[in-house]
């Protein structure tokens, strides 16, 4: 079975760059306890775009699902939101705190992995 990747869009104005980083910063270790978690990276747009991708890879669909569903993410969003000193809304994803949400809109992307590779060994 291949693995799924989830793809988190976020739009992101220049001015909530920075708190966004800071947000996900804050929360690192989160999600590597998961099971079925494989890979996470946070991804900053460069040029001509104020998108960031928050790329989650898991063994499956039904890991992802259970993840979402657990202490450890419900955790991590009201951490977010206690933070920002505000009450917890769902529907931005990582949009909480100081003056509001950091993005401005947010879509999920779902993928399987068909092909992959890495480095040589040896």
């Amino acid at each position: 079975m291949p693995s799924v990747v989830k793809i988190n869009v976020l739009t992101v104005p220049e001015e909530m760059r920075r708190e966004l980083e800071k947000r996900f910063s804050n929360r690192a270790g989160m999600v590597e306890s998961a099971d079925g978690f494989e890979w996470f990276e946070l991804l900053r747009p460069v040029e001509g775009s104020d998108r960031y991708l928050v790329y989650t890879r898991w063994r499956s669909e039904e890991d992802f699902r259970r993840w979402q569903e657990s202490q450890a993410f419900q955790a991590g969003h009201a951490q977010a939101a206690a933070a920002a000193g505000q009450g917890h809304g769902h529907g931005q994803g990582h949009g909480h705190g100081h003056g509001g949400p950091a993005a401005t809109g947010s879509e999920l992307w779902t993928f399987e992995v068909v092909e992959s590779a890495g480095p040589k060994q040896g």
